[in-house]
């Protein structure tokens, strides 16, 4: 069966609650927040610290931020950097900016300033909107406008309390040019907000997160990323905002999987956020108990965090339903015991920016499989092609997957070249090396460009850590292409082992266990030849393995090699 257009054998395996198609309304992505407030407008929006916004005073201070972006010079379309960690104010700044007409640019707040000009170049944005903490990054940038906030501005805590955080403010006088939340706030909420056309009008400039090369600017429109929403609620169909959900949002929401998944899927449910500025693993299982967590969206390496507690397996977690992981490779151990712990279920997904960022997971409360990011979304086209002549492939067979939905972008921000390359005859483009099969079940192979090729033969990376993480004693690992004269490639793995005594099972780890637990259930040729030890990896903040900067200090350490020879 061809996994074009005309069969799509995922659907036989949807839950019959789930449609294969959807009916998605017409509306800016603010909506969600405005029918939250006229419903439910009683209901807890955030919990921050132990203090509570309602859903109809999230509102409210929305749209007076609207309101003072427009009397700052706020014209419809143009840009805004939002540079927070996750607070009310962020979530407060993301619709405020919507609803004035404006275009969201979420930029992380550990970007070097080098990392800060580029985006803020780029994209155009004059304003930023940022807690106090940014201001020495960004004082010499130029912007127009700095609005800056403290992080206790919604806490209803002694500031003390944030001192494990590490977020003190820094001991530097605001210069000129600086707008102060509260004063930018102290005008009469905007009526109304302004009018958009969803298809067409962008509501998010998201910048891939450059595990490759120069980040490019998502072009996501209030549509892309209100299909999203959509496409998550009818995948979550136990839940409604009916019986309100209760959301732990530790994934950072200026990355667009956590801002899709966690924060605009719980206001499209009217649900209730508890917002963890910093993700950390004994404070998340704090939080989580005493609010009932039920949804935990996340990636691996927060999982992995969870599960290695001590003590994580006394404490009631009973509350936890359903989380869906992504970011990276979800290691089968780590799912298995974070379902035992919680007795919900953690669920594979896939995603990338340039679709808002969902198309894959495997269903919550049906029939899955291991190692698969699971089915595509409704709505959801998918296709696996030979890169060299554009043919599906057979299911089984490796190949470039490609996706096409209502939740794809519009294309890259000013750069025309990038998107003529990603998109073409409506079809994205992913760079994503994946195999179909039989039942319409997807599975990453790897990507495109991390492909490593010895001797004439294809190894994708995630097979190899696949097979590192079955070993008791690793808790991560990420492996790389590296230079062999004779082979052209070899395999290096980057291992980081667990604290002992792994486990129940008491197991070591050295270079020959690794070696030998890998000739057992890898063919020869994908073996790793090299293996370096460290006490963590490079990652993003959503849990990514940058697998850029493991070759980057690789070619670094070989040039220093060769100069000194």
């Amino acid at each position: 069966m061809s996994n074009g257009e005309a069969a799509k054998p995922w659907l036989q395996w949807y839950p019959r609650e789930v449609p294969a198609n959807l009916t998605y309304p017409e509306e800016p992505l603010y909506a969600l927040l405005e029918y939250a407030a006229d419903q439910y407008g009683e209901r807890t929006a955030t919990i921050f610290f132990g203090a509570r916004l309602t859903y109809r005073q999230l509102r409210e201070e929305a749209r007076r931020l609207a309101a003072g972006l427009i009397r700052l010079g706020l014209r419809k379309g143009d840009r805004v950097a939002v540079m927070m960690a996750n607070c009310p104010q962020a979530v407060i700044a993301y619709f405020g900016v919507l609803m004035a007409g404006g275009v969201v640019v979420m930029v992380n707040p550990l970007y070097t300033e080098r990392e800060l000009r580029y985006q803020l170049d780029d994209s155009g944005a004059r304003i930023l909107i940022g807690l106090d903490l940014v201001y020495p990054k960004v004082k010499g940038l130029g912007l127009e406008h700095l609005i800056l906030t403290e992080m206790p501005a919604y806490m209803s805590i002694p500031t003390r309390w944030i001192a494990p955080l590490k977020l003190k403010p820094p001991k530097v006088a605001w210069g000129a040019g600086v707008q102060r939340w509260a004063e930018v706030l102290d005008v009469k909420p905007l009526p109304a907000p302004i009018p958009v056309d969803p298809s067409e009008d962008l509501a998010l400039l998201q910048y891939t997160g450059a595990t490759t090369g120069k980040p490019k600017g998502c072009m996501l429109t209030h549509r892309n990323l209100m299909a999203n929403v959509y496409q998550i609620g009818a995948w979550l169909y136990q839940r409604s905002p009916a019986d309100p959900v209760r959301v732990l949002v530790g994934l950072p929401i200026f990355h667009v999987y956590g801002m899709t998944t966690a924060m605009n899927f719980a206001i499209h449910m009217a649900g209730e956020m508890t917002l963890q500025p910093r993700f950390e693993p004994r404070e998340a299982l704090k939080l989580i108990q005493k609010y009932k967590v039920q949804i935990f969206p996340g990636a691996p390496t927060m999982y992995v965090g969870i599960n290695h507690v001590p003590g994580v397996e006394k404490m009631d977690l009973s509350s936890i339903d359903a989380c869906i992981s992504g970011a990276a490779p979800l290691p089968l151990e780590v799912q298995q015991t974070f379902e035992r712990l919680t007795h919900g279920r953690l669920c594979e997904g896939y995603g990338l920016s340039e679709a808002s960022p969902v198309t894959h997971a495997n269903p919550v409360w049906a029939t899955r499989k291991e190692g698969s990011i699971g089915l595509p979304w409704p709505d959801t086209d998918v296709r696996i092609i030979d890169s060299e002549t554009g043919q599906d492939v057979a299911p089984g067979e490796v190949g470039e997957m490609l996706v096409r939905g209502p939740q794809v972008m519009k294309g890259y921000w000013n750069n025309p070249e990038a998107t003529a390359g990603a998109l073409r005859d409506g079809w994205l483009y992913t760079g994503d090396m994946a195999r179909m099969d039989e039942d319409g079940f997807f599975y990453i192979a790897d990507r495109k460009k991390d492909l490593i090729i010895a001797g004439g033969l294809n190894i994708y990376p995630r097979e190899v850590e696949d097979v590192l993480f079955m070993h008791p004693a690793v808790k991560q690992a990420a492996v790389i292409g590296v230079p062999d004269e004779y082979r052209g490639e070899s395999v290096k793995a980057f291992i980081v082992l667990k604290e002992p005594p792994f486990g129940d099972k008491g197991v070591a780890a050295t270079q020959a266990e690794l070696d030998q637990h890998c000739r057992a259930n890898l063919a020869s040729y994908k073996i790793p030849r090299h293996y370096e030890f460290r006490e963590a990896l490079p990652m993003t903040l959503v849990g990514k393995v940058l697998r850029r900067v493991l070759v980057e200090e690789e070619a670094a350490k070989r040039k220093a090699m060769q100069g000194v020879s």
